[in-house]
């Protein structure tokens, strides 16, 4: 799972495309972050105008669909690496469309036992998410925002796999770039980080700001979220509070990936531990 081009029409925001419970209510005409980056990755679940947007941006970044791609790669081998340091409890924000070898079929495929939370507010993710783990007891999905965090660490839903006494791997993997500065993005990281018992680990990956991805991120001013690529310096922010474990944060395509031939992409991923002494909840 994971998680516009000017269409001519009204301009629709992230609030009008709201239904009265803050939800994003499902819109055909206005393209999708979440549908968009399904395209990217060769998908079919996409519209439209989803096309339309995406190959408006890959016009102006034509690799975008390899950074898709080497960024779905880096989010595989970072659940490995959740597991082999202990993690058995997984919430993933911003998971988006169900594609090949999703978050839960990573991690359970090491440990069966290992519980997993998608979290979307994109009620077509919701509905694919729905059928896709209907019959896994390990696994479900939740409609939430990572701009409203309490609403994800009190979700009863959530709170039924995850208890957040216990060290738990919060993945926020091409996410937060879709949140603006306005909507506190650093504050929902923050209240995540608060509600993280110590030894927990937070996974992020971010497009990094140049030329190219400001120029494509322009595209996405018409869709249900806005892009927002970041320096290297106001990415790594989101780490405050959390121990980065080595490679540190480097372009997703090289993280802990064997051999040096990896493509440089600007697409910034990295993993930080929430260390052992610092006050939980």
């Amino acid at each position: 799972m994971r998680t516009g081009h000017p269409m001519g029409q009204r301009r629709i925001t992230a609030q009008t495309a709201q239904n009265g419970l803050g939800q994003l209510a499902y819109n055909p005409l206005q393209p999708s972050p979440a549908r968009m980056y399904d395209y990217y990755l060769g998908g079919k679940d996409n519209g439209p105008a989803d096309r339309e947007a995406a190959k408006e941006a890959i016009k102006r970044v034509p690799n975008l669909p390899l950074i898709a791609k080497e960024n779905r790669v880096f989010l595989q081998r970072a659940v490995r690496y959740l597991h082999a340091v202990g993690i058995r409890q997984i919430v993933d924000i911003g998971a988006g469309l169900p594609t090949l070898t999703n978050t839960h079929e990573v991690a359970q495929q090491r440990a069966r036992e290992t519980r997993v939370v998608y979290v979307d507010n994109d009620p077509l993710v919701l509905a694919h998410g729905h059928a896709l783990l209907a019959t896994n007891d390990r696994t479900t999905i939740v409609q939430a925002d990572l701009r409203n965090p309490d609403g994800i660490i009190e979700h009863p839903e959530l709170k039924k796999l995850i208890d957040w006494d216990e060290p738990v791997g919060v993945l926020a993997v091409a996410v937060l770039h879709f949140v603006r500065d306005d909507e506190a993005p650093y504050g929902a990281v923050a209240k995540l980080r608060a509600a993280m018992a110590p030894g927990s680990y937070l996974v992020l990956s971010h497009a990094e700001l140049n030329q190219h991805t400001q120029h494509a991120a322009e595209v996405y001013n018409e869709a249900s979220a806005p892009a927002v690529p970041r320096t290297r310096e106001e990415i790594e922010r989101f780490f405050s509070g959390f121990q980065l474990v080595r490679p540190g944060l480097i372009p997703v395509s090289r993280w802990r990936r064997p051999g040096s031939q990896a493509l440089t992409v600007p697409f910034l991923g990295g993993v930080g531990r929430k260390q052992e002494d610092e006050r939980h909840g």
